[in-house]
């Protein structure tokens, strides 16, 4: 599959075959992928304890500079709610506050919490991914995490992790490159 060094000591296996190893709406986007795309990206369990990104990183020799984490913003605007997915490598931080609060269009954004990110995503705390969230929330990916040739992100449960070519990030619903996201 072409997804090491970024599995570490993880054997991933498509992702479509272990759809037991998914959230329903991460499989419901990954099937929406080309066949190629959807065919590139990679799944393997792990211990759900292990689901955060250092502790992950360091069980299963996974280096951190491979890991996205995905976030969900939220802001309001006008009594309106608006949401995005942002995707940033682990080894930085989503700029909430100035690249993404301009996205958006709020005066104030910050990490949804997580109850509400949870049960907008149909994800479990620890598992949630761009892969699969709803499709009127931008997702936003720093081009660092596109760059890079596969990632670890969540699987949308805490029992998982998929393994992707970062490329493939930039081809969901929703997905926009943007500069300065991470820092």
């Amino acid at each position: 599959m072409g997804l090491e060094p970024a599995a570490g000591t993880l054997e991933p296996v498509p992702a479509l075959d272990r759809p037991d190893l998914l959230a329903g709406p991460v499989v419901e986007a990954l099937k929406a992928l080309p066949d190629d795309l959807a065919a590139s990206c990679g799944v393997a369990a792990i211990e759900p304890d292990l689901a955060d990104t250092a502790a992950f990183c360091e069980a299963y020799s996974s280096p951190l500079e491979l890991s996205a984490n995905c976030v969900v913003v939220s802001g309001s605007r006008s009594g309106e709610q608006r949401f995005a997915a942002c995707v940033v490598l682990a080894t930085t931080r989503a700029d909430v506050n100035g690249v993404v609060r301009k996205r958006i269009d709020v005066r104030k954004a910050s990490f949804a919490p997580m109850d509400l990110a949870v049960e907008l995503t149909g994800m479990e705390c620890g598992g949630i991914t761009p892969f699969g969230v709803p499709a009127d929330w931008p997702v936003l990916v720093d081009p660092a995490v596109l760059a890079a040739p596969a990632v670890v992100v969540g699987s949308g449960i805490r029992a998982s992790k998929l393994v992707v070519p970062g490329a493939v990030l930039g081809r969901l619903s929703g997905a926009e490159s943007v500069e300065g996201l991470g820092r």
